[in-house]
């Protein structure tokens, strides 16, 4: 089956007011820009976004932060984002802090059509707080939900028109699970390949998971703090 769209704006056509959706990526690596771009043009809003962070003030998720389309985050990472802080602070945007384990353990549970896991993680803390816990071998666990989400967006490297796909590096880490968690799964690619091109055994996520998929353009992939040695 061709799973190819002609670009990211009839890829999200269906995204709703209102809608769940993951957004892969991990730090500023691997964020499927396109898409947030089509997002933020289509002025979709009261969205509730999963998302390991929340990008930076002019790039990723920032960029719909800034417009007020996120009604709520759930995320494990946030702390590059001055508008995010702000609309925490003033009320304006509701947060879901989770630990980061916990928040691909999730992604995985809905992946594997498991209903909910049970974790160390947060236990005795904040975060299991109006949760159900239970003792196993003596061991107490947080019990927590798969991710509902009705889409997920992410970002490949590679691509076919059956929709496998192969990560680069650092940006398999989020990217690979929430592609197989969402209902309904959105992936932009740097570059499509002909089916049969990608060797089986480097394919990262096999195509039954995937229902849309493009190729991207401008990829900017900024590096969220560039850090080099002093010459000696």
């Amino acid at each position: 089956m061709n799973k190819v769209v002609s670009n990211a704006e009839e890829a999200v056509r269906d995204i709703k007011d209102g809608a769940t959706i993951m957004l892969g990526g991990f730090g500023l690596c691997g964020i499927p820009e396109n898409s947030i771009r089509a997002l933020v043009k289509m002025g979709v809003k009261n969205l509730t976004c999963i998302s390991n962070n929340a990008g930076v003030d002019d790039f990723g998720i920032g960029l719909m932060l800034k417009t007020h389309q996120v009604k709520k985050m759930i995320s494990s990472y946030v702390g590059e984002n001055a508008e995010f802080e702000r609309q925490l602070l003033s009320g304006e945007l509701e947060v879901e802090l989770i630990p980061q384990g916990t928040l691909a353990t999730r992604c995985l549970a809905a992946a594997y059509g498991m209903p909910a896991v049970f974790l160390r993680a947060g236990v005795g803390t904040e975060v299991a707080i109006g949760k159900e816990t239970r003792t196993f071998n003596g061991i107490e666990y947080l019990m927590e939900y798969a991710f509902d989400a009705e889409f997920s967006i992410v970002k490949a490297w590679k691509g076919d028109a059956h929709g496998n796909l192969v990560f680069r590096k650092t940006t398999r880490n989020f990217n690979a699970p929430m592609a197989m968690a969402g209902k309904i799964t959105i992936v932009e690619v740097e570059e499509i390949v002909p089916v049969g091109a990608l060797e089986p055994d480097s394919i990262h996520v096999p195509g039954i998971y995937v229902h849309r998929i493009f190729k991207g353009e401008k990829f900017e992939k900024r590096i969220e703090q560039r850090t080099v040695r002093k010459k000696i």
